[in-house]
């Protein structure tokens, strides 16, 4: 079994996700008392938060890498970047590695082509949404369609991620008003919505809108177990 590394806590929320969900899988197909091998660094978010907002994605490149460079230090033979925000940084963490990332947006790619799915809404902070590191991935990569919902829910989106999620709240208001941009999202032609930031299905996931919703935390710790195992 390889040695997973979960480079986490942003937030350490949708960290617990991961965790749970890579051993649990590990037990149903290794059985008896059987765990994962997880190195977990879990950063302090306050900082990168900060540096997000000023747009110094350098700066968060450089305490995510000194963070990375300590999880294939202590033996990680690979390594999953907890959050899709910071996928953004993700060429420059990899530059310093010598093991390899695997990256979220190609696990829900993978899964989304598996279950037939060619246009997908995506769901996730501003950064995720607006920029070209995670839907040019999507679309240039796997030849995905990708959508996003118009300038007022995204802006909804991204400040309810922020103000609510990162701070373990769940509302139901905001539920509902997430639900209601998957409706959008489904009449402007989704066959199926990402949930592009692994705070989401914390609040949506048990809920069942009219197009599947697929959650990029549990898929990217799912991809992580096939990858460890093989």
């Amino acid at each position: 079994m390889k040695t997973i590394g979960l480079l986490g806590g942003m937030s350490w929320e949708s960290t617990v996700t991961y965790y749970r969900t890579i051993n649990e899988l590990v037990k149903q197909q290794l059985g008896g008392f059987h765990s994962a091998k997880i190195l977990l660094y879990s950063v302090d978010f306050d900082p990168i938060e900060k540096l997000q907002n000023k747009g110094d994605w350098a700066g968060t490149a450089e305490i995510l890498t000194e963070a990375a460079k300590k999880l294939e230090k202590g033996g990680a033979d690979f390594l999953l970047i907890c959050t899709n925000t910071m996928h953004r940084v993700a060429p420059q963490i990899e530059e310093s590695l010598t093991i390899p990332i695997l990256h979220i947006a190609d696990a829900a790619a993978e899964e989304l082509k598996l279950n037939g799915v060619n246009k997908v809404g995506l769901l996730g902070t501003a950064f995720t949404m607006e920029q070209d590191f995670y839907k040019g991935r999507l679309m240039d990569k796997h030849g995905l369609t990708v959508i996003t919902p118009d300038q007022e829910d995204r802006k909804l989106v991204h400040d309810v991620i922020y103000n609510e999620l990162c701070m373990g709240e769940f509302k139901a208001s905001s539920k509902n008003a997430y639900l209601q941009i998957i409706e959008k999202l489904s009449k402007s032609g989704a066959e199926a919505v990402i949930l592009g930031c692994t705070e989401i299905a914390l609040l949506v996931g048990k809920e069942k809108p009219s197009i599947p919703m697929f959650d990029t935390a549990k898929i990217h710790a799912q991809q992580s177990v096939k990858l460890a195992l093989d």
